[in-house]
């Protein structure tokens, strides 16, 4: 083990929680109890004994061997030549340069999960590196999790959260990102420093007292959290975390709203002044994404327009602005007012000399009210919008107006005590009221009313206390399991029916458009490998969907489970397998849809009391209608491992999408092994690259579940071995159509030679970068598998 000079920090090897064999090389604070793990340099590439060993060979180079394996584990691949390494007080483990001070390398410019004083993140113009925090896996995983916390160097300068290529949480943008206080004995102030310079676009932060400790984690839950050491109670404390609540989803309300959450029935979402909802029916059933339109269809360019304020509100998305310093807040608003495109500006004082001036160009998203700030932003309006509110800030009123305000103020004396008395009363029929009035007519969207014309949905509504008595007030005791969206309980209704009930979170990535989604196919879809909506409910923040309950729960708790696994034979996987894809014929061509489910796997698959197959969740389903055989899309959504690789780097799904999928999920049956998890220490790292090289040296009945003893079943699982690989084939158009996979599993007529399939490789982010820009396509994901291209 390796110390800082004051022992402040420590570098070593370590094994996470509950993993007794895998073993990494990290830093973490040396002076603190509980052990945390600060920076992971192999954390792609575990050693699963104690025969490693750090060292510098004879170029100067940071090595990490395995001896036992004689393995390269991981390098600093530094090109020049390096005499020591040492770890600083900061934290930053450093690589020295042979006859000099300099450092040729150091751990600060390869954060993992955690941020600490002084370390930067951000783009360095200089290398063209840039730096952000990923999370961990899991609490004892430290491989690339989902979440990753990344500065965007374009416009004002804002850090952002992302689940994968998805932005889930935006800050303040600079310069308002300005110093916090915190308390810890005596006051300690807490500095955020943003530098946009030649150097490059940097985040760091400090204490004015560098012997306290503190750190900022991305977490494997999708948070991220300062801390700061007790020592007085030998524990971290959080001083700020983010998400904090539904408001702190970007983009929760759509664009020209702004989000402040009540805690009460009232919707957290409201217009900017001179803007009405842009879908009212979706409002009604508290759906704000979809943003406002202005109320007053005038030109805003030298018709009278001007600007209102909103006070002390979390600024919009400052990607695409304009940020220039002016000398006074007056100067900033002359100069929006005659850019006919300006939307808002937001003017604040830097320092004695310099104000800075923010002006907004297009939509003006993201926005949520924050008491504690003393920003305004000044959003542009119409002259009819500009007098109403000056007319109402000044007081001014007619005599009609006059009348109807002496009117009504007599009216309310006389009527105040009737209402207390009856206040409890009518709110009570009030809340009936507005269960039946917020029951939705849900409604197919655009998309879907292409495809099937304008339906009503027949699925029952139920009411909230209904699902509350059924559940025994979703009593721990009755939950049935927790995904990505919520949780799933059962429950039993009045008549006596067992229901499943799939409560959505209320931070769930499922908004109200795929709730919808999900309620209106499902209520379409009818088959008996599909599981059967029997209700939903919306009420107040709720979201929730009724389905039969399924006893044996999904797929994955069998093929997976060493114990369970026995109960499926080669017969009743067949027939598994099977089913599946019949369910999936009936969605790709003889339902009324055309429906993609995009998100096949075995936890999606539910087992009824006789083990058949009904495929679930279609929460992010898709409909393509008409001739349609193929849609784009920039939101990638899904579970890496199962998705086609021209979805994941393209955005082009399909039916050929889910044959993909299928084709994993049935080597996963075969198996009784995951694609994703099983084969880290195989040079393909997951199960599809192992199958192929096993298909190749004919030997792929090797790769078959230990636990089938069967006697004669081989020649069936060869061949569904093969109609996988056939699924999986890189070419979209070379996969088969699911009846034809269908037919191939029912028939023993000839089979074509698989080609190679996609995702066989594992890349780092970087590589995946170089083959995007080579394509000449944005990078969408992270930490992806996919077939390495060789030149013929």
């Amino acid at each position: 083990m390796l110390l800082s000079k004051n022992g402040t920090f420590a570098l070593g090897f370590f094994t996470p929680n509950n993993s007794s064999s895998r073993r990494y090389v990290g830093v973490w604070y040396n002076k603190v109890i509980e052990k945390n793990v600060v920076w992971v340099a192999n954390r792609e590439n575990p050693i699963n004994n104690t025969s490693g060993v750090l060292s510098i060979d004879q170029q100067g180079n940071l090595l990490l061997y395995d001896m036992s394996r004689s393995t390269l584990v991981w390098s600093a691949n530094v090109s020049s030549k390096a005499s020591y390494i040492k770890l600083l007080d900061s934290g930053n483990l450093v690589l020295v340069k042979e006859n000099s001070a300099l450092y040729v390398w150091q751990s600060f410019d390869h954060p993992t999960d955690t941020m600490l004083s002084n370390m930067k993140i951000g783009l360095d113009r200089k290398t063209g590196q840039n730096r952000f925090l990923t999370s961990w896996r899991s609490g004892d995983d430290p491989g690339q999790g989902d979440y990753m916390f990344e500065l965007d160097p374009s416009g004002s300068l804002q850090l952002f959260l992302y689940r994968g290529s998805t932005k889930i949480w935006r800050n303040s943008p600079w310069p308002w990102s300005l110093p916090i206080l915190f308390l810890q004995g005596n006051s300690v102030r807490y500095f955020c420093v943003f530098s946009n310079d030649p150097n490059g676009v940097l985040f760091s932060y400090n204490l004015d007292d560098s012997s306290i400790a503190t750190k900022l984690v991305v977490d494997d839950s999708g948070s991220i959290s300062r801390y700061i050491w007790n020592e007085r109670d030998n524990r971290w404390n959080s001083i700020w975390s983010a998400p904090r609540d539904i408001c702190d989803e970007y983009r929760h309300c759509g664009a020209y709203s702004i989000c402040a959450p009540s805690g009460t029935i009232m919707f957290e979402c409201s217009c900017l002044p001179g803007f009405k909802p842009k879908s009212p029916r979706d409002w009604h059933v508290r759906d704000g994404s979809g943003g406002c339109v202005r109320e007053q269809n005038i030109s805003l360019c030298g018709n009278g327009e001007g600007f209102l304020k909103v006070a002390r509100t979390k600024l919009p998305d400052t990607s695409l602005v304009g940020a220039t310093m002016f000398v006074n807040n007056l100067e900033c608003r002359q100069k929006c007012l005659r850019n006919c495109s300006c939307t808002a500006y937001a003017s604040s004082i830097v320092n004695e000399k310099e104000n800075v001036c923010l002006m907004w160009f297009g939509e003006l998203t993201d926005m949520r009210s924050a008491p504690e700030s003393e920003i305004d932003l000044f959003v542009r309006v119409d002259s009819i919008t500009l007098a109403k509110n000056a007319k109402k800030d000044k007081g001014f009123l007619s005599k009609k107006e006059l009348l109807v305000i002496s009117i009504s103020i007599d009216g309310a004396l006389l009527t105040l005590f009737l209402i207390v008395v009856c206040v409890r009363l009518i709110r009570r029929k009030k809340l009936k009221a507005n269960r039946q009035k917020h029951r939705p007519p849900l409604r197919s969207t655009k998309e879907n009313s292409n495809a099937t014309g304008s339906q009503e949905c027949s699925v029952p509504f139920y009411d909230f206390t209904t699902i509350t008595a059924a559940t025994n007030n979703f009593a721990s005791t009755n939950k049935l399991g927790h995904g990505g969206f919520g949780s799933v309980y059962k429950g039993q209704l009045p008549s006596g029916m067992e229901i499943a009930i799939k409560r959505l979170s209320k931070d769930s990535r499922q908004g109200s458009e795929e709730f919808k989604n999900e309620v209106m196919l499902m209520a379409q879809l009818q088959h008996k490998n599909l599981v059967k909506l029997l209700g939903y409910c919306i009420e107040i923040d709720e979201k929730i969907l009724i389905y039969e309950y399924l006893s044996n729960k999904s797929l994955d708790n069998f093929i997976f489970d060493e114990k369970r696994k026995l109960e499926l034979n080669w017969r009743k996987r067949r027939e598994i397998i099977v089913g599946i894809a019949k369910g999936l014929v009936y969605l790709h061509q003889d339902s009324r849809l055309k429906v993609i489910h995009r998100d096949l796997k075995a936890s999606n698959i539910l087992l009824d009391n006789k083990l058949n197959p009904k495929i679930s969740d279609f929460g992010i389903a898709k409909i393509c209608g008409g001739e349609h055989s193929q849609a784009n899309t920039r939101r990638i959504v899904g579970t890496y491992g199962y998705m086609a690789p021209e979805y994941v780097i393209f955005g082009k799904f399909s039916t050929k999408s889910d044959v993909f999928s299928f084709g994993v999920l049935l080597l996963e049956i075969i198996s009784g092994k995951r694609n994703n998890v099983d084969y880290q220490n195989h040079p393909s790292l997951n199960l599809i690259g192992f199958v192929w090289e096993l298909w190749k040296q004919d030997k792929a009945l090797e790769i078959i579940d230990s636990s089938l003893e069967e006697p004669g079943f081989s020649y069936e699982a060869l061949r569904c071995i093969q109609v996988g690989l056939l699924c999986m084939q890189e070419c979209a158009a070379d996969r088969p159509t699911m009846s034809d996979v269908v037919f191939m599993l029912g028939n023993n007529t000839s089979l074509p030679s698989p080609k190679q399939p996609a995702f066989i490789l594992r890349s780092s982010s970087s590589n995946l970068d170089k083959l995007m820009n080579r394509l000449g396509e944005p990078s969408l994901v992270r930490d992806i598998s996919i077939t390495v291209i060789e030149a013929r």
